[in-house]
């Protein structure tokens, strides 16, 4: 099944978030200006399992009160409508667990970013914050940004 959703939509991966709460990162500023220019309601959208990631890998890397302070961010841009959590169902799950054997040939495609191809191929999200390039190996018309 696949919703439509605007075609300005942007799905923010694992790296996009990273970049976003780090302005050390060289790709930071590029980040933060493609995020505001999609800033309307309803165009930004991750999901629980990138934000698990996300939230992962800041906690382990900065002191207790940055990752904090990032995820409450986060969680209260979905409240007023700004971003667009995706849970990660069975179906979905299963859907990811699926396509692991699709990509085979591409071992280092993390089962998280699975489920990302999964939830964008299903609401038809073209665009990901990402530097990682198996989201345009995988030949299912992502572009990644910035």
């Amino acid at each position: 099944m696949t919703r439509s959703t605007p075609p300005e939509c942007l799905f923010l991966d694992t790296w996009g978030w990273l970049v976003l709460a780090d302005a050390k990162d060289p790709a930071h500023a590029d980040a933060v200006s493609e995020r505001r220019r999609r800033s309307a309601p309803g165009l930004l959208v991750t999901t629980d399992y990138v934000l698990d990631e996300t939230f992962t890998r800041l906690y382990s890397r900065c002191s207790f009160a940055v990752p904090r302070q990032f995820g409450d961010a986060v969680l209260a841009a979905e409240t007023v409508s700004l971003l667009k959590i995706e849970r990660i169902t069975p179906e979905r799950f299963a859907a990811a667990y699926g396509w692991r054997a699709r990509y085979r040939d591409k071992p280092t495609i993390s089962f998280t970013d699975l489920t990302s191809f999964v939830v964008m191929k299903e609401l038809g999200i073209r665009d990901v914050l990402t530097a990682h390039a198996h989201f345009a190996h995988a030949h299912l018309g992502f572009r990644r940004v910035p």
